[in-house]
């Protein structure tokens, strides 16, 4: 998430549903899943195709799968019945029991209590809703009958497990979230106990009123709610907010003008929701709760015992940063996109060395050139571990939204020192190649591309159609870090080409006069067939920038289309370059720092083909290219076809020589048939 890259993608056929959430197995280190109900499917990182992986019938249909680290995977029914994953493997086709009867399951979660696993979810039946606690291990099912409410049915629901209580929570219709306790240890007789509620909180503040989707427990006081608040007569907005549930009150929200799923998960003091198409990540941190800080009155930043929760400021409109007030350093973790901001009435009564970075930054908003930028360098100077990579994100931050309010203003040596001297991610400043696009900076944009681990597809679609389309005149008079393609490309082009021919081992040039008879000269810019490298020297160390950079071909090849018809010609011609010139090398590898590997240029090669192939074979200009890659590609096919045929007599003639004993000097015959 951090990398914001996608690490594997894996799909079922056409007509089959996935039909319950993934979820990992902690102990192998593999995926399940179950598609189509009945159908369970096994796999790891390494497994492509989901139709070659591991794959079981069940005998009835799968509600839900949870993995918990210490306890292994357990699948839920849909009739109430529970088995572990590895008693359900022994015999995929073994009968389940059906708990539930005529109730359909609406929620469901599991715990560990020491080394037992509990197991708890809640049905309905005709406006009735029931609640099942299940201790595997002991084999014991509890039922219990959640007591009504009129006028209003539960909506989701959300639990957790404490000193061997389980606080059972209720999002309702009438905007309102109850509390249920229910002791794991009972030793009533009763088939069904009714369990009786007690309001928890009242989601209305100011005569606004929150119609929640779904909600997660932060802590014993702390809630967080997804839904749409609306006050009387206005129009409703999405957002996220934060209750206190002690005070009753309102701790802090924000809008979602985006909209989302009504999904809200919560892992290791992290939200995750999706916000328009993407999905947002946002750290919070819970401390002990006060009446001061839940009613905003909370006037000494330095207590240690209060919950400053969130602040939604940022130095960027566009992006959810979550802040605290106090404690900030716990708050600052490496890769992510936080800024650190205290309250601005705060400011004046702090000293200058004790300002935290977004006071420091705030208080340069106005300040000169000259000033601005030597206390940007002080602050990168000063900087500690861990919260040195923040730091920097937030320097090159400030200096990009100086760029944006002034547009004279471009430092571009200070951002390429901050790129070549610091370990940045893209996520830790999004905007600093969006500006560098604009500013056509091409060789921060290449050291970017070198650097930037997380660089999504859209912005490596954009580097290469501005490097595909600046003038070969423009880019001799910038710096470019040629070491990627000074040892395969002449940088003299007034020299004259020496042609000298080579007819490889394995043909007969007569008989293969179109395919395996290669030409090459002195000059290390032309390809076999004396072309020359179809860009200049800067152009292709820029491309292969691009060629190093990390994506996933399914988020690339949509962008891959639209770059322009003529530009995919001379991107081709380049690879095709390249492809020819790694097949010189027995080891198939261009030489100099950071090249291109055959791997790299074959798999964007394939990608170009894929989205442009139409074009191409419409275009007089690449009908002439598209021909020589097929000959010189059936070519290599040929030649290895041919190397194979005799791969076992080259292994019979290794064997044969370390069992002879050879003497001073021999000749000897062998016939390979």
């Amino acid at each position: 998430v951090s990398d914001q890259k996608p690490l594997g993608c894996w799909s079922v056929k056409h007509g089959q549903i996935v039909t319950c959430p993934v979820v990992c197995n902690f102990e192998t280190h593999e995926y399940i899943a179950v598609h189509d109900d009945k159908v369970l499917r096994i796999w790891k990182n390494t497994d492509i195709n989901l139709d070659k992986v591991f794959k079981a019938t069940l005998s009835a249909d799968v509600y839900r799968i949870h993995s918990l680290p210490n306890g292994g995977p357990v699948v839920l029914f849909k009739g109430g019945g529970v088995r572990t994953l590895d008693v359900l493997l022994e015999a995929p086709q073994q009968e389940i029991e059906n708990v539930v009867s005529d109730e359909v399951i609406r929620w469901s979660e599991a715990f560990m209590e020491g080394q037992q696993l509990v197991l708890i979810f809640a049905t309905e039946n005709d406006g009735d809703f029931f609640v099942y606690v299940q201790k595997l291990k002991m084999n014991s099912l509890h039922k219990y009958k959640l007591e009504q409410q009129e006028l209003s049915k539960p909506l989701t629901f959300t639990a957790y497990l404490k000193d061997g209580i389980i606080t059972f929570l209720c999002l309702y219709s009438n905007d309102s979230v109850y509390k249920v306790l229910i002791p794991l240890q009972q030793h009533s007789e009763e088939e069904e106990q009714i369990l009786s509620k007690s309001l928890l909180l009242n989601l209305s503040v100011s005569g606004s009123v929150l119609k929640g989707t779904s909600f997660v427990v932060l802590d014993k006081d702390h809630i967080a709610v997804l839904g749409s608040l609306a006050a009387s007569g206005e129009e409703s907005k999405e957002c996220l907010t934060i209750w206190n549930t002690k005070f009753q009150t309102l701790q802090t929200s924000k809008e979602l003008p985006l909209g989302t799923s009504g999904q809200l998960w919560c892992y290791e003091e992290k939200f995750f929701f999706t916000h328009g198409k993407v999905l947002t990540v946002i750290m919070y941190k819970c401390e002990t709760s006060s009446l001061a800080a839940a009613v905003g009155k909370l006037k000494d930043s330095q207590t240690p015992d209060v919950s400053s929760f969130v602040n939604w400021n940022t130095l960027e409109d566009e992006e959810l940063v979550v802040s605290f007030q106090s404690q900030q350093s716990a708050a600052l973790k490496s890769e992510s996109r936080m800024t650190l901001r205290s309250k601005r009435n705060s400011v004046a009564k702090v000293q200058p060395d004790t300002l935290s970075v977004g006071q420091r930054l705030l208080n340069l908003k106005d300040a000169s050139t000259t000033v601005f930028e030597g206390e940007l360098r002080q602050l990168m100077s000063k900087a500690r571990m861990p919260d040195f990579q923040a730091t920097i994100g937030c320097v090159v931050t400030a200096l990009i939204n100086r760029c944006k309010t002034n547009p004279k203003y471009y430092p571009c040596t200070f951002l390429l020192q901050i790129v070549q001297t610091r370990d940045l991610s893209y996520s830790l400043c999004p905007d600093l190649m969006a500006v560098a696009l604009e500013k056509k900076d091409v060789h921060l944009l290449q050291i970017c591309l070198q650097r930037f681990p997380d660089i999504p597809e859209e912005i490596t679609y954009a580097c290469l159609k501005v490097f595909l389309s600046i003038s070969e005149a423009y880019l001799q008079k910038v710096d470019v870090n040629l070491e990627s393609v000074i040892c395969y490309i002449d940088m003299e082009s007034n020299n004259e080409a020496v042609k000298t021919e080579i007819v490889e081992n394995g043909f007969n040039a007569e008989l293969e006069q179109d395919t395996w008879v290669t030409k090459i000269t002195k000059q290390t810019h032309r390809t076999p067939d004396g072309e020359l490298c179809p860009v200049g020297p800067q152009k292709a160390a820029l491309l292969n920038a691009v060629l190093h950079s990390a994506y996933s071909e399914t988020f690339l090849l949509p962008h891959l289309k639209n770059l322009p018809a003529q530009q995919a010609v001379l991107f081709l011609r380049y690879l095709y370059y390249l492809y020819v010139k790694c097949s010189e090398k027995i080891n198939t590898a261009l030489p100099g720092i950071r090249s291109p590997t055959i791997n790299q240029i074959m798999d964007w090669m394939c990608l170009l083909l894929d989205a442009h192939f139409t074009v191409m074979v419409m275009l007089p200009e690449a009908k002439e290219l598209l021909s020589n890659l097929h000959k010189f590609v059936r070519a290599q096919v040929r030649f290895y076809s041919e190397l194979n045929k005799i791969e076992g007599s080259l292994r019979e003639l290794q064997r044969l020589n370390h069992q002879k004993d050879f003497q001073t000097y021999s000749i000897e015959v062998l016939e390979l048939i």
